[in-house]
Formats: structure tokens, C-alpha cells, sequence
């Protein structure tokens, strides 16, 4: 149930999400609660928690879930979703982030960014005036990150000490599992192949995070090691945006690395399939896995719009 008045949780209210890692465990938690109770009370209808509100949402890059998830989250909360892509803008003709910025500012309660370099993430931050939530980076996928927790949190309860393996390119979603997976407890073990390794830098400071409240970060070359004990088993595509020819090399470096059913009877009991999507079936994950009785693919693809819906409560909501 949803508190009444919402209070939002002063860790997130009014500040920007460009990662995780400038967070703290309990403003994840508290956005992983609103979410649980906002797909819980979805057929009741929600609160208009968002009322007023206009969120743009500039798409740099092409989307589908982050997309449809935040427009629906955005409308069912009561708030005004205005999407807009570079051939929309004067971006697309040589504007500058800076300029941009300072205009969306003035129109808008906050913007959500989906580009490439991180860096242009933080030069709209740095002039907006409002809160920017980052819809994906190169370096990190922060939202992706707490649809994650929540399909974990539904499928397994407390997630202090739980084990998700992670196979393939530790890349932006790889990264920022480990950062909710050390906010959260979780024990996050990355099987990935020389040169398609997470920063160590990010590594590390999971691990030691991680390890304050049960869980840790560590990387492996075994997928089999990985996958021991593990109640989730995680992957991405070989072959994201900015990849393009290198196919071939990527999927022969990464073919030990697929989610198939053999390598989940090696993991823990119940274990489930994870996959941020799209998702490309005989590369880093079977058909039969993908839409088998053991993935809960699905449920974390609808819990982008939940735990979205409740970051930007939180984050917009008056308190």
C-alpha cells in the first residue's frame, strides 16, 4: 500500500540519477518498495503522484523498453511524457547540451537522457536545473539496474547474500548490477572472457560495499563457477549499438558464455533466467530458456515501468 501523503525519500527527491553509486542503500530501497506497491495497486489504478509534472524524455539512441516503460509509468502516475529525439531538436542541427539544457529546464520538472557517452549525461546534468535520470550510458544502465533488483526482490525476498551470475560482455548493464547488487547485498559474480570485462575500479568497490551487507562482486572465466549456487543467471547481447563488425570476433569469443538449460541445472535451486532485452535466441540465450518456464524475463521487462514510475515519484513527488 501507498502511503498517504507520500513522503519521497530525501536521498532521491529532487536529485539526479546519472548512477546508482551516488546513492545510498536505503533511497534504492525505498524506490524498490514504491515500485512493489505500485504493481500491486496497478488494477486499482495509481496515485497521481506525478500531477503537473512534464518529464522529457530525449532519445538519442533507439529504444523500445526504456521508451514505452517511462511514457507509460509517466501517464499512469499523472504527469506529461514529452518525447523527443535529436530530428526533433536543434541538437539533431548542431545545438549544443549546454544551450539544450538550459532550455528543457525552464519547460520541464526533469530529463531523462538515453545517449552514449556518459559524459554527455553529466554536461546536460550540469545545466538542466532539474533532476536528469539516466536512460542509458555506455558506462551504465541505472534503471535497468533497479527493474533488476525488483525481479529479484519478487522472485527471491530479501536480497542480502543472494547469488546472480552475470555471463558475457560485462558491459553498462553488467556494471550497474553490481552497483545495485552491493546496495542491496546481493553477491554478483560476472563470468566474462579476457577483454570483455567489467572496470575493476567497479569491481572493487562492489565488492567491498557489497560485502557490508552480505553480498560482494568478484569476476571469473568459468562460466560454471559462476553459475554455482547462483539463484539468477544474467545476460546482455553480444552485439549492442556501437559494436557493429565485429559480430563474428564477439560471438566466437562469447559462445561459452550462452544461458542454455544445462547451464541452469548447474545453478542454484529455482534458479531463474534474466535478460535486459533485446534479446538475440542462439546467441547469449537459448529460445527454450528465453521463453521457458525458468525466465522471468518478462516480469523484468514490465518492472522497468514500476521501478521507474517510482524513481521519478520519488524524485518529483511533492512531499
Amino acid at each position: 500500500m501507498i502511503a498517504t501523503p507520500f513522503t519521497p525519500h530525501p536521498d532521491i527527491a529532487g536529485r539526479s540519477l546519472l548512477t546508482l553509486r551516488h546513492h545510498s542503500p536505503e533511497g534504492v530501497a525505498a524506490v524498490l518498495d514504491l515500485a512493489a506497491a505500485l504493481k500491486d495497486g496497478r488494477a486499482a489504478g495509481w496515485p497521481p503522484l506525478l500531477r503537473h509534472q512534464v518529464i522529457a524524455l530525449i532519445f538519442e539512441r533507439p529504444s523500445t523498453r526504456t521508451r514505452v516503460s517511462f511514457v507509460s509509468g509517466i501517464e499512469r502516475l499523472g504527469g506529461s511524457a514529452m518525447v523527443l529525439s535529436p530530428a526533433d531538436m536543434q541538437l539533431g542541427r548542431g545545438e549544443t547540451i549546454e544551450d539544450t539544457a538550459k532550455v528543457l529546464g525552464r519547460m520541464a520538472e526533469a530529463i531523462v537522457l538515453r545517449t552514449g557517452p556518459h559524459e554527455t549525461l553529466l554536461e546536460l546534468d550540469r545545466h538542466a536545473g532539474v533532476p536528469v535520470v539516466n536512460g542509458l550510458t555506455y558506462e551504465h544502465h541505472p534503471c535497468q539496474a533497479l527493474a533488476d533488483a525488483q525481479t529479484l526482490r519478487e522472485r527471491f525476498g530479501d536480497l542480502s547474500g543472494l547469488r546472480v551470475a552475470y555471463l558475457g560482455d560485462g558491459n553498462n548493464v553488467c556494471v550497474s548490477l553490481m552497483i545495485v547488487g552491493a546496495l542491496t547485498g546481493m553477491e554478483v559474480v560476472a563470468a566474462c572472457p579476457e577483454g570483455y570485462r567489467p572496470p575493476g575500479e567497479v569491481v572493487a568497490w562492489a565488492d567491498a560495499t557489497g560485502a557490508e551487507r552480505g553480498g560482494g562482486a568478484r569476476v571469473v572465466d568459468d562460466p560454471h563457477e559462476a553459475v554455482a549456487g547462483a539463484r539468477a543467471l544474467y545476460t546482455d547481447t553480444w552485439v549492442s549499438m556501437g559494436d557493429e563488425g565485429t559480430e563474428e570476433r564477439r560471438r566466437r569469443d562469447l559462445a561459452p558464455y550462452r544461458i542454455d538449460d544445462a547451464l541452469l541445472d548447474r545453478a542454484g535451486d529455482g534458479a531463474v533466467a534474466l535478460h535486459c532485452l533485446p534479446a538475440h535466441a542462439g546467441d547469449e540465450i537459448t529460445y527454450e530458456v528465453l521463453h521457458g518456464p525458468r525466465s522471468a524475463v518478462w516480469d523484468q521487462a514490465e518492472n522497468r515501468m514500476h521501478a521507474q514510475a517510482a524513481l521519478l515519484a520519488h524524485m518529483l513527488a511533492p512531499g
